[in-house]
């Protein structure tokens, strides 16, 4: 925004100081005046010739004419000085200012790294520059991670395009080629395209946080999901065990349905060959709800499930399957979770699989 040029703080503060100073300076003057001149007689007092003749009895003219020009003296003194004093004060007081100034230059400049690490002890400036750090500090991180989004969301997309530009060109070169397996391969190459750019607008959408807050009620979404995702189950020799209670929360139905979607394919997909087994729970805290899908497989370490909710981030076994996702599926359970303000928890069973917890808001009662 263009601004014309104003006065700046530090003359303002220095001519406040001053004014101040000034004030207090005439206050004190006509305290002297009220409380002391006020009772010194205007005329010369007569004197008994009987008393002794030392003293001195001023009268108030006297003490004005001396008085007025020390008082004015004493104002020029207070006005300097305010203005001095005003000006050095106003500076080291607003020099915190000045760097968090120029930090933010620096920031806009693409510049994210740079911090301002105020010294001294805590108040409001420093407050206010550790606050800008810590936004400094996330946004970087932030920045960076949509960084690498965009790489490996580019790397993800070119895959595909370039599959499908490499079966054009074959069937290209050699026309005698059956078409039918060219076109299967085609679909199947777009299919994954397409699932992949619903992830990332999913994605974004969830991150934005633009959706209506509504009553959910995990346990039936849990149903929904497994109901929809049973014959994927059963072609994969997975079994489904189901319990718990009512778990009311406020969020997105579709949104929360897919995370409840996105963990029990999850659990079926990353499970053992044949006779695998998922199990889904739901509970009710005093002010949370929890939906539990746990599962059978491999055996995973602490350090491989932490990194399962990245981006792009696949199992060792999703990679070799006619499910191998499009590597999104744990990342975008992670961005639901944190835009309904919940936690997402991921352990790993000591008897290989893992177990996936998301921990959300309980509904208030009568909430809708």
């Amino acid at each position: 925004m263009d601004r014309r040029p104003g006065v700046s703080v530090r003359l303002k503060l220095t001519l406040s100081y001053a004014g101040f100073l000034m004030i207090a300076g005439v206050l004190l003057l006509g305290a002297v005046w009220v409380f002391l001149l006020r009772y010194v007689p205007d005329r010369a007092m007569l004197k008994n010739p009987d008393d002794r003749p030392d003293g001195v009895f001023p009268i108030r003219s006297v003490l004005l004419d001396v008085f007025a020009p020390r008082a004015a003296a004493v104002l020029v003194f207070l006005l300097f000085f305010g203005l001095l004093g005003g000006w050095i004060l106003a500076g080291r007081m607003l020099a915190p200012l000045t760097r968090i100034a120029d930090a933010t230059r620096t920031a806009t400049k693409g510049s994210l790294s740079h911090r301002i690490r105020l010294p001294g002890r805590k108040d409001e400036f420093h407050e206010l520059a550790d606050a800008f750090d810590a936004m400094l500090a996330r946004l970087e991180a932030h920045v960076a991670e949509q960084q690498r989004f965009a790489a490996n969301a580019s790397h993800e997309l070119r895959t595909p395009l370039a599959v499908s530009k490499a079966l054009l060109d074959v069937a290209r070169a050699d026309p005698d080629q059956d078409a039918g397996e060219v076109i299967d391969r085609l679909h199947a190459v777009n299919t994954r395209a397409i699932d992949l750019t619903e992830a990332l607008l999913l994605l974004s959408h969830a991150d934005q946080r633009s959706f209506t807050r509504e009553r959910v009620d995990l346990s039936l979404l849990a149903e929904e999901a497994i109901e929809t995702l049973l014959p994927l189950a059963e072609k994969r020799g997975v079994t489904f065990e189901t319990s718990g209670d009512i778990t009311p929360t406020l969020g997105s139905h579709a949104l929360l349905l897919q995370l409840t979607t996105n963990l029990v394919h999850n659990a079926i997909v990353h499970n053992l060959p044949e006779q695998g087994t998922v199990w889904v729970d739901t509970g009710a805290r005093p002010d949370t709800v929890v939906l539990t899908v746990e599962n059978t497989g491999e055996k995973l370490t602490p350090q491989q499930a932490s990194t399962l909710t990245e981006r792009f981030q696949r199992g060792t076994e999703r990679v070799h399957t006619d499910h191998a996702g499009v590597g999104l599926g744990l990342a975008i359970v992670k961005t639901i979770t944190h835009a309904h303000d919940g936690t997402l928890t991921l352990t790993p069973r000591p008897d290989g699989g893992i177990r996936i917890t998301v921990e959300l808001p309980a509904a208030a009662s009568g909430a809708g």
